[in-house]
């Protein structure tokens, strides 16, 4: 079955004109009976969780709030006349009722769209985080309790990486604002209980229980990805709500859900509170993020290549290229070294110096070991400050990669993304292996489906409903074959430039 990472915010049109439980087998015997007594209580008690989380659940559930937005779209494009046969009994009636349709220009006029998220106060002034998605391009902002009470909230700062927003409301004077605190997300394990409270599907407040499935996931959705993942219901709508301990601390933000429909499937994921923590407090102090950077290009260690550099196994980043005069040139890392430590850090991966890296504060000088050569060298440098004006995959790649300074390439825009013939020059610039083909994805519309889904820049389209696609026409041949039989939307695989493919489906406008 398809599946597909969503965004969970609930978006929703303008309002119209006119709303078994099995047993255990009996004991074989008394004494097998008294042998297992003991355990099997243990287990019971050990597996069936919390006996109720109401008393943490009445301490917070008033800061968690609804985040409703609004904004004014472009007008839609006039529908066309349907074709029909000539003589059709019909054709006289559709004709005019298009026709006046379009000179009262209903087809023409601005519509105004709402969508629903969640959120919660962070301080009694009337801080309140949630995701950037749920008030991306929004026109109002308000943010709605559980009293009744309706505020209208400014934007502090966002974070587009991460997908937080800060915003901020004044309190009425006769209303305190009840806050919530984060907790530690690192002590988290796998199993532990949470709960999350939220807006799903504009029901207001609601609240559901589960566990911590996994950590650090990555779903591919931006260069940071370090997600924790439960199976407590979370649904469109529940954006930026949190997710608690059972001890009432906030230790995640509730993003993105895993769903072949749209609804909670047991699959949804959190950005983890010491992720979200340092990003806040930017936000707060300077309106933006000030994320560390280091001036490096780095790609994964394989198996093949741990084998040649004489480490055992694959772990570290390995670094293809270094920026001249940035901080890791200045600090002595050589294109090669394996990067296995950063500022007493391990580094697992290459995706996981990127992560550290960002968390470091700018101009803190820190100790970095490297593999080179086979040894282990310990190196010094000061982090230096990212550009998040550039577009890069991490925060350990060059400025040098900036869209601006590449040469200008014929591309054809479809499904929300502008694509280009595989050239030899961009399959240089996406480093994109050379036994890989497809349709190469330039750039992608922000905000559309298309980027919901984590398509990237470098992405290629392989195929298209199953079949292979090398050239941008015979994507939009397979589109336009699609839409003709009726159908909605575009299964696409998608490879990306070291050859990982999944699968995602797109709409047909």
């Amino acid at each position: 079955m398809f599946q597909r990472v969503e965004r969970i915010v609930r978006n929703r049109p303008a309002p119209p004109r006119g709303r078994r439980l099995m047993r255990g087998l009996a004991a074989a015997g008394l004494m097998v009976a008294s042998a297992f007594a003991a355990p099997t209580a243990t287990l019971a008690a050990a597996t069936k969780g919390p006996d109720t989380v109401a008393d943490t659940a009445a301490q917070v559930m008033d800061a968690v709030v609804n985040i409703s937005t609004s904004q004014t779209v472009a007008p839609s494009r006039g529908v066309p006349t349907p074709e029909l046969p000539p003589g059709s009994p019909f054709e006289e009636f559709f004709e005019e009722f298009f026709k006046r349709r379009q000179q009262q220009g209903e087809d023409n006029a601005p519509r105004r769209v709402s969508s629903l998220g969640s959120g919660f106060v962070i301080d009694a002034t009337g801080y309140i985080v949630t995701n950037n998605h749920v008030i991306a391009d929004a026109d109002e902002i308000f943010a709605n309790f559980s009293d009744g009470t309706k505020l209208k909230a400014e934007v502090v700062g966002r974070d587009t990486k991460i997908d937080l927003a800060l915003l901020k409301v004044t309190p009425e004077k006769d209303k305190p604002l009840k806050a919530v605190k984060f907790g530690n997300s690192d002590i988290l394990r796998v199993g532990d209980w949470v709960m999350a409270i939220g807006n799903p599907f504009g029901l207001g407040g609601t609240l559901t229980v589960g566990v911590i499935s996994a950590r650090n996931r990555d779903i591919n959705s931006g260069p940071y990805d370090n997600f924790l993942q439960t199976d407590a219901a979370i649904n469109r709508g529940n954006s930026g709500g949190p997710l608690f301990n059972m001890d009432g601390d906030v230790i995640g933000i509730n993003t993105a859900i895993i769903s072949p429909s749209g609804g909670s499937i047991g699959i949804g994921f959190a950005v983890p509170s010491n992720t979200a923590v340092p990003i806040i407090a930017q936000l707060k102090e300077f309106g933006e993020t000030r994320r560390g950077w280091i001036g490096v290009r780095i790609q994964q260690v394989t198996p093949e290549i741990a084998e040649s550099l004489s480490l055992g196994k694959p772990r570290g980043a390995l670094v293809g290229s270094v920026t001249e005069e940035g901080p890791a040139a200045k600090g002595g890392l050589k294109a090669g070294d394996v990067v296995v430590t950063f500022d007493g850090k391990e580094v697992k991966d290459m995706r996981g110096l990127p992560i550290i890296v960002a968390d470091t504060p700018v101009d803190k000088e820190v100790e970095v070991v490297v593999v080179r050569k086979g040894e282990e060298h310990k190196l010094k440098l000061v982090v230096g400050r990212l550009d998040e004006e550039e577009t890069k995959d991490s925060a350990a790649e060059t400025p040098e990669q900036k869209p601006d300074a590449q040469p200008p390439v014929a591309t054809t825009k479809a499904l929300g993304v502008e694509m280009a013939e595989l050239t030899p020059e961009l399959r240089t610039r996406f480093k994109i292996k050379d036994e890989l083909k497809g349709v190469v994805v330039v750039t992608v519309e922000p905000g559309s489906v298309a980027a919901e889904r984590g398509i990237a820049p470098g992405n290629l389209i392989v195929e298209v409903n199953q079949e292979a696609t090398v050239t941008p026409k015979e994507v939009q041949d397979r589109v336009a074959a699609l839409k003709k039989e009726g159908r909605r939307s575009a299964l696409l695989m998608l490879s990306d430039a070291e050859g990982q493919v999944r699968f995602t489906a797109l709409p047909i406008e």
